[in-house]
């Protein structure tokens, strides 16, 4: 920023006289409309060159900007995602290490190995095709079967059901009309 701010060119009327007033003294009149416009000239001039610095500038801002944009979308292009979640999940290669090597290369237990073919017919010693059931052992005879379940020929009184208080006749109390009506029950 310039030391004197934004006030570089704010002129008030007051200076604009003064600077009039020392240029007609030090130009003079005759010559004060030639020295006016090579003034006017010698700013359009610097004006052009102004604009032209910052056409240039913008132009370079542009293109950095743009190499910027171009730079990022190689970054994006060549992106490896594959990479980057290897990376984050298993930063040291131990679990990627665990899935590529093969743990029965390493194995301390022996391989399984198959049983060996059947024997042929020409290897098997004689043996009989038919065996007569006369030389089989005889079956067991079969148990006899368990006697049938008999009857208890007493039984107490204290596994029999009660009767229902309504038929009986020896607690003193007159039957009612359903149970009069009912036949006795005799126990024994």
């Amino acid at each position: 920023m310039h030391p004197l701010g934004d006030r570089m060119f704010d002129l008030g009327w007051t200076e604009i006289a003064v600077i009039i007033v020392v240029a007609i003294v030090v130009i003079g009149p005759k010559d004060l409309p030639g020295a006016v416009r090579g003034v006017a000239q010698q700013i359009g001039k610097i004006r052009r060159w102004a604009a032209e610095a910052r056409g240039t500038l913008d132009e370079v801002v542009r293109e950095a900007k743009l190499d910027d944009v171009r730079n990022q979308i190689n970054e994006i292009r060549n992106f490896d995602l594959k990479g980057e979640v290897e990376r984050a999940v298993d930063p040291t290669g131990d679990l990627k290490k665990t899935f590529d090597d093969d743990p029965l290369r390493e194995s301390t237990t022996p391989a399984w190995t198959p049983p060996p073919p059947p024997k042929t017919a020409a290897e098997i010693p004689d043996a009989p095709s038919f065996v007569p059931p006369q030389t089989l052992a005889p079956l067991p005879p079969a148990p006899p079967p368990p006697p049938p379940p008999v009857a208890p020929a007493f039984v107490p009184p204290s596994t029999l059901p009660p009767l229902p208080a309504a038929t009986s006749v020896s607690s003193g109390e007159a039957p009612s009309s359903a149970a009069a009506s009912a036949p006795a029950t005799t126990r024994t």
